[in-house]
């Protein structure tokens, strides 16, 4: 039975797409509203364009009333390639001040004594001290096969050789001519001639750097050549126990716990844990107020001072101590060396010479309120301070520009044309409400502000008023507000952002109004106002719309479903009749079956009338 189904099988007539036309036309209802949706949804999207280019005139103009904004300065040097670096606070006097530099400020620094790292042996005795295990600066390259370059010979070396090992090749491949010793009481290699003949050392293809770790070159040098600086060096990494300096550190506890001052302030360390990179590090990080240095160049310790100033930087330890063994300690064996820091001098506008610890000058060292030079070069340079015109121009051409925007928007989504009498509108065309916006926000940018007693009471004071073709601001006289910016700076202010009367304010209230913008807090994300409440009418028609929309389409199912099931049962009514006619006609025959056919519908017709 499911063929009977298909639509027109036994009744010959197509139901299924006279259904269809008749769903069709009974959804036009939906169609309309649906569109109507559409309409709703591209007015949402207009209004929420025109929410964020008020939200942004809003910022704007509130930029303008900022604490600051017409009461910035800008200074500049004489110097147009000056390095000093120069900062102008809110309300720093105008004025040109010549400032002469004839001191910098410097830190204090202690050096610790120089050669504080172990020699490379005890004694001259150098046949159990291996190449791979030599502590100096940087290791001794050996590659596989690596050499260096004597007199022309090459002389092979590896990780595993003795540095006598390396004495004895360079005796025998040059002969016996030249030969090595080490002195541990310098921590110095020479090489001399016995033939008292010229000592040639390295070549271009050396592959090892022994001779440069050695420190040996020849520098004018021929015979003998001794190593330029002691060999030894400092382990920064092992722990301090093991750290290969000169003098032992004693002046712990059976744990090896130890400690000194710097400025007063105490850091403990451990001989067994601690490494000297990390005591440097710790010193830092304290509260000394100096930073801690190894050089490995001279192989000693610096203290410096994070400030400038002729301050003090103070150590203390016992004998035997960490800094004892640093050189850092005056009266230790090596002593320390303390250089005072300098205070820097300078006169202003040729007055007295002035003294700062610092290398910035600030009022406290100059007395102009505002004004901060920090100077690194002794010499004069004129500082010139004036109001920040840039700056205040900026915020006001972002005024314009995002007054012009929404203006612009307002008018291109309201707009009504006629053309050989075809009327256009636009999307907003009938938001007579959005329309009073533009013609409001002229009114507010065109009218004066009352009660100021200043030099400018709108905006044409400023130079700034509306094209004669359009709705649009414009700075229409630069120089007037390069005057009033300059000159009337205050006043200019009180324009925008006196509190009673200010055009800001006025702005302010149209926006509280408009777009619920806070009158404390100008980032306000969600729009409120009349804006707020015309997007929440159409979300809301459009939630309506839906639900309009989905009753329709739940009912036209069901009288599709009902009109479908009425034809399939013709369908089936139709095809029963056809196959009891054609049973009876293979019965009786085709003339009986017609006979019989008519006398039943005269009878049925009789029997009717």
């Amino acid at each position: 039975m499911a063929g009977l189904q298909l639509s027109g099988l036994a009744s010959g007539f197509d139901w299924t797409s006279f259904v269809n036309q008749m769903m069709a036309v009974e959804h036009a209802p939906a169609d309309r509203l649906a569109a109507e949706k559409a309409t709703n949804t591209q007015k949402l999207g207009a209004l929420t364009t025109l929410g964020t280019n008020l939200t942004d005139l809003n910022t704007a103009i509130a930029a303008l009333k900022s604490d600051g904004t017409f009461a910035s300065r800008k200074a500049t040097s004489s110097n147009s390639t000056s390095s000093w670096t120069l900062n102008a606070a809110d309300n720093t006097a105008s004025g040109n001040y010549t400032i002469a530099v004839s001191q910098l400020a410097t830190t204090a620094k202690r050096t610790g004594a120089a050669g504080i790292s172990g020699s490379l042996a005890p004694t001259n005795d150098v046949a159990s001290l291996t190449i791979g295990a030599l502590a100096t600066t940087v290791p001794v390259t050996t590659p596989a096969g690596a050499f260096f370059t004597v007199n022309g010979q090459q002389i092979t070396i590896s990780a595993t050789d003795s540095l006598k090992d390396v004495f004895d090749r360079i005796k025998s491949a040059t002969g016996g001519d030249v030969e090595a010793t080490y002195d541990a009481g310098t921590d110095k290699v020479t090489l001399a001639s016995l033939s008292s003949s010229e000592i040639v050392l390295g070549a271009a293809n050396d592959t090892s750097n022994f001779l440069s770790v050695m420190k040996l070159a020849n520098n004018g040098t021929t015979n003998p050549i001794t190593s330029s600086g002691t060999l030894g060096s400092v382990s920064l990494s092992a722990p301090l126990i093991n750290a290969h300096l000169r003098s032992p550190i004693t002046a712990v506890d059976s744990n090896g716990n130890g400690a000194f001052s710097i400025n007063g302030v105490s850091i403990a360390y451990n001989v067994n844990h601690d490494s000297l990179a990390t005591i440097l590090s710790r010193i830092g990080a304290s509260s000394a107020g100096v930073t801690a240095n190894y050089d490995a160049a001279n192989d000693q310790v610096v203290l410096t001072n994070k400030s400038t100033g002729d301050t003090g930087l103070t150590v203390s330890d016992g004998s035997g101590g960490l800094l004892d063994a640093l050189g850092l300690v005056a009266g230790s064996t090596a002593g320390g060396t303390l250089v005072h820091g300098k205070n820097a001098n300078f006169t202003v506008n040729g007055g007295p010479t002035l003294t700062s610890t610092s290398n910035k000058l600030d009022a406290s060292a100059h007395g102009i309120t505002g004004l901060s030079v920090t100077v690194n070069s002794e010499s004069t340079e004129t500082i010139s301070v004036a109001a920040d015109t840039a700056s205040m121009k900026s915020k006001i051409q972002d005024f314009v520009t995002k007054f012009n925007a929404v203006e612009k928007y307002i008018d291109d989504q309201t707009t009504i044309t006629t053309t050989n009498g075809k009327v256009t509108t636009s999307l907003l065309s009938d938001n007579r409400e959005v329309q009073d916006w533009s013609s409001s926000l002229r009114s507010l940018a065109f009218n004066a502000v009352s009660g100021l007693s200043g030099t400018i009471s709108k905006l044409g004071d400023l130079g700034i008023g509306f094209t004669s073709t359009d709705s649009q601001l414009s700075i229409t006289d630069p120089a007037a507000l390069d005057d009033a910016l300059t000159n009337h700076a205050s006043d200019v202010a009180a324009f925008f952002g006196n509190t009673a009367t200010g055009l800001v304010g006025q702005f302010t209230n149209f926006f509280v109004k408009t777009i619920g913008a806070s009158t404390t807090s100008i980032a306000n994300p969600t729009i409120g106002g009349y804006l707020g409440s015309q997007e929440s009418d159409l979300t809301k028609a459009n939630t309506g719309i839906d639900q309009q929309i989905a009753d329709i389409e739940r009912r036209l199912v069901e009288e599709k479903a009902t009109m479908t099931a009425s034809f399939q049962a013709m369908e089936t009514a139709m095809s029963s009749i056809k196959n009891t006619q054609a049973l009876l006609t293979s019965t009786y025959g085709t003339t009986s079956a017609t006979n019989s056919g008519a006398s039943t519908s005269t009878s049925t017709s009789s029997a009717t009338g």
